[in-house]
């Protein structure tokens, strides 16, 4: 039962390119929830290299900006993206940092952030502040041990309540 749907603000909507918001996650609770959403690649608005991370105050129905950095990839005309973000507390995230390459030249890796101190900017702002992220584990050699192919998506994230983590 959908009990709400809430649009993206058109000044933020309108910026909107073909990559668009990949993965979603929530803190808090009661009037303190917020919903966060990991943007896969850079809009129209966007520095090249910087994707953004948007928040969304439930009880004040607020949006808010912070920017991700995106590494680079090696492999000329790939790019690099996020695929999910995955709330790890109430103010640390990890996300999945992808290239859309195969097999042994590929990039996949969870990233850690924390927005603590961050004050996201208002939809529209011209200066975003810009979260410093922390490498917590390159994928690749996880998805080659199997003696499995590495696919270009690696799409969800997951701790289960015993601390198990699944991609």
């Amino acid at each position: 039962e959908v009990k709400e749907e809430i649009e993206l603000p058109e000044a933020l909507a309108r910026h909107a390119t073909r990559f668009g918001v990949e993965g979603v996650t929530t803190t808090g609770s009661g009037d303190q929830e917020v919903v966060w959403l990991a943007v896969q690649r850079e809009w129209k608005d966007d520095p090249k290299g910087l994707v953004k991370i948007l928040r969304y105050q439930v009880a004040s129905k607020t949006w808010g900006v912070l920017h991700y950095p995106l590494d680079k990839t090696a492999v000329p005309g790939a790019w690099t993206g996020l695929s999910e973000i995955t709330a790890v507390g109430n103010d640390s995230f990890v996300v999945i940092e992808r290239d859309n390459q195969f097999g042994d030249q590929a990039f996949k890796t969870l990233q850690s952030f924390s927005v603590r101190g961050l004050t996201p900017a208002p939809v529209g702002s011209a200066s975003v502040p810009v979260v410093s992220k922390r490498l917590v584990r390159n994928l690749v050699s996880d998805l080659q041990a199997p003696k499995g192919y590495v696919q270009d998506k690696v799409e969800s994230f997951a701790i289960d309540a015993n601390g198990h983590a699944f991609a």
